[in-house]
């Protein structure tokens, strides 16, 4: 399959303001593209700009899109490997943007198998549970965002913190008193808290039965995390640390961590993701697939992924339902309440709405 050209969007979905220790997204920042071949087939891709995470913009993402669309017109799709490491070789970094190409030519090639991407990847069928997600708020309106969560069915809530310890504390004080006993609590810091106040957060939090905590200090202070998780009650989920599976390596060594968030926008796709995930796997660690506040178009990649591997076993994929305010994709995953069920079309079997990408800023190479 040789590559013809490649459309490129911005791939912008409005949304309700979403908090996290690092910032506020008032949209998500996504970019969409469709690898064209000579097979008269397309792959599509699509990542999340999270700049204050990954370092990237949809602004950079568009641009370097353009760079990779040139890179591999005229090459052969089906030689993965062969234009994944031109991405590499091209520019260091730059994982969001990557995922989006990775995808695009994993849908391809299961779409040319004539299979689902997670049987391509060796999957098959398993439950697949998501949680809920409470952005920062007060105690108080969190507190009632989990009473209504539960209200809706929500059996896995998943509470942002990091700004303020004490708070954090308070805040899931309330939430447990508002969810009751049988509800699962994860928490995220999202790099905010500081080894102090981790360390005074997880004690104070023990009590609270939370499931684990995710990334509690800034990457930098990863030479903290196995003390740390010495110290700690509460179970340490690595993602920010973990961009590919040096990290996962490196944190598995020193043993700092008990878990680790696998995220195509960190790993650059699913090439990088299968080696993070074996990594961990070979060391009984095991994973979450997580995502940024991709469409329900990447949401159905990670389902696949999902699928395909058995050491991941906790599911962060409510990306699309914080917040958005519109769903601009057409087939795709399905939520069942909070279940989700993955299409069982050729490739990704997902796309992005063409009235929806009328609006868009597009661009083709």
């Amino acid at each position: 399959m040789t590559i013809t050209h490649t459309d490129i969007w911005k791939f912008s979905i409005p949304m309700h303001p979403f908090t996290i220790a690092t910032g506020t997204m008032h949209f998500a920042q996504n970019t969409f593209i469709r690898v064209h071949t000579d097979a008269g087939m397309y792959g599509v891709g699509e990542c999340s700009a999270f700049p204050m995470i990954a370092g990237e913009t949809q602004a950079t993402c568009f641009e370097m899109a353009k760079d990779f669309a040139a890179l591999w017109k005229g090459k052969d799709a089906g030689a993965m490997e062969d234009r994944l490491q031109e991405l590499d070789a091209f520019t260091a970094f730059n994982s969001t943007i990557k995922s989006a190409f990775d995808m695009a030519l994993y849908d391809l090639a299961a779409k040319q198998a004539g299979i689902p991407l997670y049987q391509y990847l060796g999957g098959a069928a398993k439950e697949l549970e998501t949680d809920l997600t409470i952005g920062i708020d007060t105690p108080e309106n969190m507190a009632a965002s989990a009473a209504d969560f539960v209200q809706r069915g929500v059996r896995i809530i998943k509470v942002k913190l990091g700004k303020n310890a004490k708070e954090d504390v308070e805040r899931i004080r309330q939430i447990r008193q508002a969810a009751g006993d049988s509800t699962l609590l994860r928490i995220d810091a999202n790099q905010g808290w500081s080894y102090e106040d981790a360390q005074y957060a997880l004690t104070a939090l023990g009590q609270y039965n939370i499931q684990f905590c995710e990334q509690p200090m800034r990457h930098w202070n990863d030479h903290h995390l196995p003390a740390l998780r010495k110290q700690s009650p509460i179970k340490i989920m690595a993602d920010e640390s973990v961009f590919d599976h040096h990290d996962a390596a490196r944190l598995i060594a020193a043993d700092a961590c008990d878990y680790v968030n696998i995220k195509f926008a960190k790993s650059g796709g699913i090439a990088e993701a299968i080696r993070i995930n074996q990594v961990c796997a070979d060391n009984n660690i095991p994973c979450m697939m997580g995502g940024m506040l991709e469409s329900r178009v990447a949401l159905t990649a990670f389902g696949h992924f999902a699928l395909a591997h058995d050491n991941v076993v906790f599911y962060d994929m409510d990306t699309c339902m914080l917040g958005h305010k519109t769903d601009p994709v057409t087939g795709g995953i399905r939520y069942h309440g909070f279940f989700l069920e993955v299409p069982q079309a050729a490739g990704i079997g997902a796309d992005a709405d063409n009235g929806f990408l009328e609006g868009c800023e597009k661009a083709t190479v």
